[in-house]
């Protein structure tokens, strides 16, 4: 089964047992940003000088990717200029978590459950209905990050989503931090893909980061 780049991260994030988001704000962003990758490897999307372009509006075939061209080219639309992908991400990221679950749902990947807390307060919990998904794509990143191999286009940008959030613990439990960051940096900065993909990650990237900052002083404030 070939999934997008917004629900395997989404299957990352997500505790296999308990069907938890871990990580969410992180992983929220990421997962917007998967989306934006994916059409941009799909030609759909251009980003220069950090805005984003809509190059060809033509259905992918993906429903997840499809929906959203559709969010992304009437919101851009209704700008006088190309507005900034940081923008997008951050109208996004609130929204695209949930229609990717919902995706991996319809796939039959996670299941939804859903609960009450105290008895009140509604969750939703998404625990794995098939693993085989999740353990071909832990395999794919174990064999680039750990084993040395050489990545792919769409895994390359996968890694740099999940580094950009700061993922690590999420991709590879259990392993050491810093050891597995340099590697998920090397492949990041590579020249694995065109400029325009590149540009496009550095720009999802420090969306991410800003928030991650933001966050660290919220907390600590």
């Amino acid at each position: 089964m070939t999934i997008t780049l917004a629900e395997e991260i989404m299957l990352l994030s997500l505790d296999d047992e308990s069907g938890r988001a871990e990580e969410r704000q992180a992983a929220s962003w990421a997962v917007a940003g998967g989306i934006l990758l994916e059409l941009a490897l799909a030609g759909r999307v251009s980003v220069a000088g950090g805005r984003l372009t809509v190059t060809d509006a033509a259905p992918t075939g993906e429903e997840l990717l499809d929906e959203r061209l559709a969010r992304i080219a009437d919101w851009a639309g209704s700008r006088k200029t190309a507005p900034k992908v940081t923008d997008w991400l951050t109208k996004d990221q609130g929204k695209a978590p949930g229609a990717t679950v919902a995706r991996l749902c319809a796939r039959g990947v996670v299941t939804e459950e859903r609960h009450r807390i105290l008895g009140m307060f509604p969750v939703r919990r998404y625990p794995e209905a098939d693993g085989a998904v999740e353990r071909g794509l832990r395999e794919r990143l174990r064999a680039v990050v750990l084993d040395g191999g050489e990545p792919d286009e769409r895994t390359a940008g996968l890694i740099a989503l999940v580094h950009g959030a700061k993922l690590h613990r999420s991709a590879f439990p259990g392993e050491p931090v810093k050891e597995v960051a340099a590697r998920m940096e090397e492949i990041a900065e590579g020249r694995w893909a065109a400029e325009g993909i590149r540009e496009a990650i550095r720009n999802m990237q420090a969306a991410m980061a800003a928030v991650t900052v933001a966050t660290i002083v919220a907390v600590t404030g």
